[in-house]
């Protein structure tokens, strides 16, 4: 799964990184702690333009009466998303890039004390995740909201949970995005083993609260590769 994150990049390298044009009201960066409910940097398209916007991280069917009346839906499973109720008409029409800088993923020690890892990009500044996004309006509250794919994880994750996000390859990221027709099916699958790297970081990330670049420090003889 993916339920925390870190976004670094400024919104200018991201549009230029992406292609698109940068919306108002994007949420602040550097954020290493971003969290569910937190708006979160989106790349759509939008009639053959690319924009990068604000969404909320956490998916509102749109028969909820209001934001909290289900469960929060951040992710989405690559092997169900298009037979869902929720999610099957935007895994069809409403395909998103969520980037982040790197995510978090945690293990346990032999007293169930949770051990965080930081997993980020081998190569690059960035891991374009697969996501999809829905408009929800009810009683005069209007919010675009997504969620984010996950699949089954490669060797290098599955060490440290059974899922993680779908990571686009930029060569696929128009055929996600629906630019390139059909296809974007084929492309929720793990990415190559060597795709991401991990280690431990410290376990003030456990809190929602914290924030700050220490965050994502790597724990000294902790690096794993």
């Amino acid at each position: 799964m993916c339920g925390r994150f870190a976004l670094t990049l400024p919104p200018d390298a991201m549009a230029q990184l992406f292609d698109a044009v940068p919306g108002n009201d994007l949420p602040d960066v550097p954020n290493y702690n971003v969290c569910p409910t937190n708006n979160v940097h989106v790349i759509r398209s939008d009639e053959g333009q690319r924009r990068l916007d604000a969404m909320r991280w956490g998916f509102i069917p749109h028969w909820y009466k209001y934001p909290n009346d289900g469960p929060l839906l951040i992710n989405a499973r690559a092997e169900t998303i298009a037979e869902k109720p929720a999610f099957k008409s935007a895994c069809r029409a409403r395909r998103c890039l969520v980037p982040a800088s790197g995510f978090y993923e945690w293990t346990k020690d032999p007293d169930s004390k949770r051990l965080p890892w930081y997993i980020h990009p081998t190569d690059g500044p960035v891991l374009a995740m697969a996501g999809i996004w829905q408009d929800w309006e009810r009683d005069g509250q209007a919010l675009r909201t997504c969620a984010i794919v996950t699949t089954a994880a490669n060797k290098t994750m599955a060490r440290l949970h059974h899922r993680m996000p779908v990571i686009l390859a930029e060569k696929d990221w128009s055929k996600w995005l629906g630019e390139e027709g059909h296809g974007a099916a084929t492309l929720m699958t793990a990415p190559p083993e060597d795709a991401v790297t991990a280690y431990r970081v410290d376990p003030a990330v456990n809190s929602n609260r914290a924030h700050g670049a220490q965050l994502i420090d790597p724990l000294p003889m902790e690096s794993e590769g």
